[in-house]
């Protein structure tokens, strides 16, 4: 919730200064927050280049194809291959304009900043505690992927092993053929593993599901899809800068949530279970919630009275301001650095477990 209100926040402005701000608060809060033993905490440094690579290719695209934005200020002039009459609206070389690359610029640096905060937000969430949390409605789908998760070491596990071996009877490891005849083995064993777990997890009463009316089976699905539908419409129209849907993206996105939360509820009583040490949302996680969320409320409550600031025009060319009240929103978003730092993992001397 944290990086989704970041993200949030980054889809309002095209401000470079904002953008980048955005970026150092997740850099600083994944470097202050993140445990270092976890196998996914390492994640953000690939966003952060993938991110890079987006910016990259989306200022070629600029550059390469043209950009619709007028400008007069040439930077240089490439070679224009001409293309047929129905290729129209698409050119390939020809002037390019410093607001043109301006403009690619902020579009890219935008979309790099999504990924960011989505970067830190797989470097941050433990994948356990997630599924944990599902609702009993989405029980299946959560099993499914820690069954996925659990058995993806083994399959790379065996394709090391299985070329290992082939290594040491001096046949090659490298190449199509010698990825079949790999491949067969580790199929094999995968499926060897997927019937045991079935029969076991199968054995241990997995699967089984109440008997529930079909009324309330219908009602909860009409209400799960159409919340998930009004969630994404209500969205939409709240990150939306302008225009019609600007104004219902609340209401619509407010309803969409109650609909899809009443109708989890109901489905969760196809699988009654039970919670083993239940995870405790505690006042640590409002902070870290509630964070994210007032940055986002803050960026789009700044979009009606400072347009110019969050968005500034790329033509004419213009030097970006970074605004105050904004910028010291974007700020709010450190809270996690200090209340979810990861407590020292050091004992007194003579302390056991």
């Amino acid at each position: 919730m944290w990086a989704l209100g970041l993200a949030t926040a980054a889809s309002r402005t095209t401000n470079v200064l904002l953008l980048a701000l955005v970026t150092a608060v997740t850099a600083y809060v994944v470097a202050a927050a993140r445990t270092d033993n976890a196998p996914w905490s390492r994640s953000y440094g690939t966003f952060l280049r993938l991110g890079l690579l987006v910016l990259a290719i989306r200022v070629v695209f600029a550059v390469v194809l043209g950009s619709p934005i007028p400008g007069t200020h040439t930077l240089v002039t490439l070679p224009e291959v001409p293309l047929p009459g129905w290729a129209q609206g698409v050119r390939l070389g020809g002037r390019v304009t410093a607001e043109a690359v301006v403009f690619a610029l902020r579009d890219g640096l935008k979309l790099a900043t999504l990924l960011v905060c989505l970067g830190a937000a797989n470097s941050l969430a433990n994948p356990a505690r997630l599924l944990k949390s599902l609702p009993g409605a989405l029980y299946e789908a959560g099993v499914a992927v820690v069954v996925a998760m659990t058995f993806a070491p083994h399959l790379v596990a065996d394709v090391a092993r299985l070329r290992a071996a082939r290594r040491l009877r001096g046949r090659d490891d490298r190449g199509v053929r010698a990825l079949l005849q790999v491949g067969l083995p580790v199929l094999e064993g995968a499926l060897e593993r997927s019937v045991a777990l079935a029969a076991a997890m199968d054995a241990r009463g997995y699967g089984r599901t109440a008997d529930v009316p079909p009324a309330v089976r219908r009602a909860t699905a009409a209400l799960t899809v159409g919340g998930l539908l009004g969630v994404c419409a209500g969205t939409y129209g709240l990150l939306a800068a302008s225009g019609s849907g600007a104004d219902y993206g609340l209401p619509v996105l407010l309803l969409g949530l109650a609909a899809a939360l009443a109708g989890l509820r109901l489905g969760g009583r196809r699988s009654p279970r039970t919670r083993y040490r239940p995870d405790p949302w505690g006042t640590r996680a409002w902070l870290v919630a509630g964070s994210g969320a007032a940055v986002a409320a803050a960026m789009i409550a700044a979009a009606t009275y400072a347009p110019d600031a969050l968005d500034p025009p790329a033509v004419p060319l213009t030097a970006p301001t970074l605004p105050l009240w904004p910028a010291a929103c974007v700020l709010l978003g450190l809270v996690p650095a200090v209340v979810a730092a990861p407590r020292s993992a050091r004992r007194p001397e003579g302390e056991t477990r």
